[in-house]
């Protein structure tokens, strides 16, 4: 096993959660520390609160991973007679570093609005707000016929040659490579100073964008040549849709039974809703935190009901005008991201053999009590 740095990590979980995948202006990454530290245990959290922190230091914490941002909003000084200062002190004195993957892990396949509609037990679930779409793009590499199947296999493990259903697809073409290594040179194949000739296979996959650096990494790690030729091109077809929520059928029940349904499954003491309880559920949507201004996406997508958090009066008043469900089980439930981050990079670290230690904050940050 390997002990890793706070770049290594952080870059492994961007493969999972790309920065591009954010919302433009959102604040992501990292807030506080440095990344350039050894890191031995990294909790996952959904806020960075004053207990959040006492509890990362209890438990020597290297590492914070919050998907909020404990700096969203500027801060003018960092004192200790306020909260925001008194919490960054602690980091720093601490040396504790915050790394924020907010809308970006919204986004993500796997992310919270997959957490929150697995928990649902949503099927056949759509993307409900497009925000990003992951362009195509394809590699060509030359490779020695004798090593064309290991930088195949190489490129199609990190995810090149994925086509719907089909992983690994690529296609071959057989042909001649002509090159002369030049004075310091230390070639695979052939002399200094003297031209040659190699069968070879030029191979071609297309691949997502966002994979790009972990498939040219596999590429050049099974290539056998000191100097890789390889080509790479932007394709017109279009990419796969990413965005916020996400929209899904249940077997047919009643708002009523929903409602109960969404309560018990994200384990909240009460949800707040709006329309009839006797009306049928079909179609859900969801989208995790406040999601008041996207309920018109539901409403054009055929959702009976609409689950966000931090719903505002007045748009309660327009979705009810026109006849959408809403389920406000509040901005909370976003906690699901704890154990499904957890999972996802314990999984990424032990396959890369990263000697780390992931685990979920278990504070609770709800500020709100419902009383009966």
């Amino acid at each position: 096993m390997k002990n890793i740095n706070g770049y290594e990590i952080i870059s492994l979980f961007e493969q999972f959660s790309p920065k591009a995948y954010a919302i433009e202006g959102d604040k992501i990454g990292l807030q506080v520390g440095d990344l350039s530290r050894p890191i031995k245990r990294v909790m996952i959290a959904l806020d960075v609160l004053d207990e959040v922190v006492e509890e990362a230091i209890s438990q020597k914490v290297d590492l914070i991973i919050a998907h909020h941002p404990p700096i969203f909003r500027s801060l003018s000084k960092i004192t200790l007679d306020n909260p925001s200062g008194k919490i960054m002190h602690k980091l720093i004195k601490h040396d504790i570093s915050v790394y924020a993957a907010h809308t970006n892990l919204d986004v993500a396949k796997g992310g919270v609005n997959d957490l929150l509609s697995d928990a649902l037990g949503l099927q056949e679930t759509q993307v409900l707000v497009p925000t990003y779409e992951d362009k195509l793009k394809k590699l060509v590499v030359y490779v020695p016929t004798d090593q064309a199947e290991q930088v195949k296999k190489a490129i199609g493990d990190a995810g090149a040659g994925a086509i719907g259903n089909y992983s690994h697809c690529v296609f071959s073409t057989e042909g001649i490579g002509e090159f002369q290594p030049l004075e310091g040179a230390e070639p695979y194949i052939g002399a200094v100073n003297k031209l040659e000739h190699v069968d070879e296979v030029k191979i071609e996959s297309v691949y997502a964008a966002s994979k790009e650096k972990k498939i040219i990494r596999a590429m050049l790690k099974a290539h056998p040549y000191e100097e890789v030729a390889y080509d790479i091109y932007d394709l017109q077809i279009k990419g796969e849709q990413l965005g916020l929520g996400r929209i899904g059928k249940v077997e047919e029940t009643t708002l009523r039974e929903f409602a109960n349904h969404v309560k018990k499954v994200f384990e909240v003491d009460g949800v707040r809703v709006v329309g009839n309880l006797d009306a049928k559920v079909k179609k859900v949507a969801v989208l995790g935190g406040d999601g008041n201004k996207y309920y018109s996406h539901a409403l054009m997508k055929g959702a009976d009901v609409y689950i966000t958090g931090d719903m505002y009066y007045h748009i309660a008043h327009d979705a009810q005008a026109v006849g959408l469900n809403i389920i406000d089980p509040g901005h909370n439930v976003e906690k699901v991201m704890k154990m499904g981050v957890t999972k996802v990079l314990t999984k990424m670290c032990k396959d890369n053999g990263y000697e780390v230690e992931i685990f979920p904050s278990v504070i609770h940050t709800d500020p709100f009590t419902f009383i009966e």
